[in-house]
């Protein structure tokens, strides 16, 4: 009885590719897999700069284009959509700066951060 035992289980260890359907099977090596490479600290403090660069430039070009609808609001003799308009830029000035300024401190926090880390 155990040797009956014994040599079933033989049996399905050498052959346990019966129930595939003949395709092999691929493995994964480490390579294959994605690695996420986080960016250096540099590259966190020149990105954060960029993004308040980008935060402001889009802050100009919101009160541009607030300014600019205001002005000819007023020569048009609509006074309320002046103010209007005038208001949205500053809204949308003071928002796109905001954002700017907060997506790239912390970005350039997390790059000080890391290049304290390599230091100490």
């Amino acid at each position: 009885m155990f040797g009956l035992l014994f040599l079933a289980t033989l049996a399905v260890a050498q052959n346990p590719a019966s129930t595939e359907t003949g395709t092999p099977s691929q493995t994964v090596t480490p390579s294959q897999t994605e690695v996420k490479v986080r960016p250096s600290a540099g590259h966190d403090v020149g990105s954060g700069a960029g993004d308040i660069g980008k935060g402001a430039a889009k802050g100009v070009g919101s009160a541009a284009k607030g300014t600019g609808k205001a002005a000819v609001d007023l020569v048009t003799l609509h006074p309320v959509n002046a103010a209007t308009d005038l208001g949205k830029g500053a809204v949308h000035t003071g928002k796109n700066v905001g954002v700017g300024a907060v997506k790239g401190t912390g970005k350039i926090a997390r790059g000080t951060g890391k290049a304290l880390k390599h230091l100490f």
